[in-house]
């Protein structure tokens, strides 16, 4: 049996924030004793970006770890400005979708984020804490994406059956853990997935594909 959707839930970077890695080794490259490919060959989620998300390694801390890491000489406060410069903008196509349809269905985000983060893409992007009814943050709840058990959680909290929500991701492994867990889930690409999908669900009358 095919359960109705009852509660949507998005991910944060690359659905609803764009995420632009490169703004921030550009803002670390003169402060770096590494060129830009040395870098980016040392982009990997380490035990100290998880631990960081999950809120186990404050803001202080993990800057001092991304300066040995990318070879800084910078002070905590430019490693940090380098660290945020990476939310670029908001999706605002995506969230006109969300805003279309959350007097119909409850809206909410789970994403794995850290304190740093959430400080100041709260204070650029207004329209998130506006739009979604709850936010589900790993480094508030102390779980993260694809745990089974942080779903769980997030599925328990929002109060439906899993079979009755969807999520929207833009990783695969997410998605892969969402289904894993029992909750419909759609990988994001671009806006117009988003929006393909609540076409179909009926919640918004037909659109023009959205460009990429």
């Amino acid at each position: 049996m095919r359960h109705e959707i009852e509660a949507l839930l998005f991910d944060l970077g690359g659905v609803v924030i764009d995420i632009d890695i490169e703004r921030m080794l550009q803002h670390w490259l003169p402060y770096s004793a590494l060129d830009l490919a040395q870098m980016r060959e040392r982009l990997y989620p380490d035990d100290a970006y998880r631990r960081h998300e999950l809120g186990d390694l404050d803001g202080p801390a993990y800057m001092k770890h991304l300066a040995e890491v990318f070879e800084l000489t910078a002070d905590t406060a430019s490693v940090a400005a380098g660290w945020n410069a990476m939310l670029a903008n908001q999706i605002d196509q995506t969230l006109d979708l969300v805003e279309a349809v959350n007097d119909r269905i409850p809206c909410h985000v789970f994403s794995n984020t850290s304190a740093l983060h959430h400080r100041v893409w709260a204070h650029r992007f207004p329209r998130i804490h506006r739009l979604f009814d709850r936010l589900f943050l790993s480094f508030e709840i102390g779980m993260r994406k694809p745990e089974p058990a942080a779903f769980a959680a997030v599925t328990q909290a929002i109060g439906v059956e899993p079979e009755s929500i969807l999520f929207f991701d833009d990783l695969a492994e997410n998605v892969a853990g969402a289904r894993a867990a029992g909750l419909r889930a759609t990988q994001v690409r671009s806006p117009a997935d988003v929006a393909r999908v609540l076409d179909e669900l009926g919640l918004i009358g037909r659109v023009e594909p959205l460009a990429p």
